[in-house]
């Protein structure tokens, strides 16, 4: 049988300084291929090529990829400044409706990084433009020195909700993760529920409330080394078991169509 497809949403990105290409990380195609058992295909985030209708249609599931562009503010009502850094304004137009959508219709997404922080703002939350320059925050950001190893080493932990939906993914109602963002939520929007917080308070783990779907978001990066890591791998595990459930109720669905 053919595996359900994700689609990577990727990033734009300007090669060599003046070749403009849509870009996303091997390591989350290797995830989505080899933990969570599905197909990636990378998405190019712009709607002058692809629609969102025609993206549910062709893809199960969406990884809601981390990039180095953050949402615009605008999306949530304030204001651009140098704070808020890049913007990729034609991922936003493609990715926040898609969010919604998803909600909706039931499909499966997981957010990571950008991604978490793109569905908290699809469903009417804010950012903070950097969240170091909060008092009582730390560096959240990714250390500007060191190996991709060093870069992507376990750096704090990440207090669950007790019972709650991460603490039944990973089985314990603490785990250590990653970090490497600059923004993080400033309010929650309509049905986010924050499962999961850094020791400075900073949200890292969400849900859409009473969705139909598979809608975990986290502000980590869970692509490194998903497969031996022992918090990633649950976590595609889940995802890509939502997504052969997605594909196999399409199936069926098509199937009777046809009968």
């Amino acid at each position: 049988m053919v595996r359900p497809v994700i689609g990577i949403i990727g990033n734009s990105y300007l090669m060599n300084d003046q070749y403009p290409t849509h870009a996303g990380g091997t390591m989350n195609s290797d995830a989505v291929a080899n933990v969570s058992d599905c197909m990636p295909m990378l998405i190019p985030a712009d709607p002058r090529y692809l629609s969102v209708e025609e993206l549910l249609e062709t893809c199960d599931g969406f990884l809601l990829t981390g990039g180095r562009p953050n949402v615009h503010p605008e999306e949530y009502g304030e204001a651009e400044t140098e704070a808020h850094g890049a913007f990729d304004r034609a991922r936003d137009a493609i990715v926040l409706p898609l969010v919604r959508a998803c909600v909706e219709r039931g499909q499966p997404f997981l957010g990571i990084c950008r991604g978490f922080q793109e569905v908290n703002v699809a469903m009417g939350g804010t950012l903070y433009p950097e969240i170091r320059d909060l008092p009582g925050r730390m560096n959240h950001r990714m250390p500007p020195d060191g190996t991709l190893e060093e870069k992507f080493a376990l750096r704090h932990p990440v207090k669950l909700t007790e019972g709650g939906v991460f603490h039944q993914v990973f089985g314990a109602p603490e785990v250590m993760t990653n970090t490497l963002h600059g923004q993080g939520i400033k309010r929650a929007g309509s049905r986010i529920v924050i499962d999961g917080f850094a020791p400075d308070g900073t949200p890292e783990a969400i849900y859409v409330k009473d969705a139909p779907g598979f809608t975990l978001s986290v502000q980590w990066h869970p692509e490194w080394d998903a497969a031996n890591d022992p918090v990633s791998r649950p976590l595609f595990e889940r995802f890509g078991q939502t997504v052969h459930g997605w594909q196999a109720t399409k199936t069926q669905q098509a199937f009777q169509k046809s009968a």
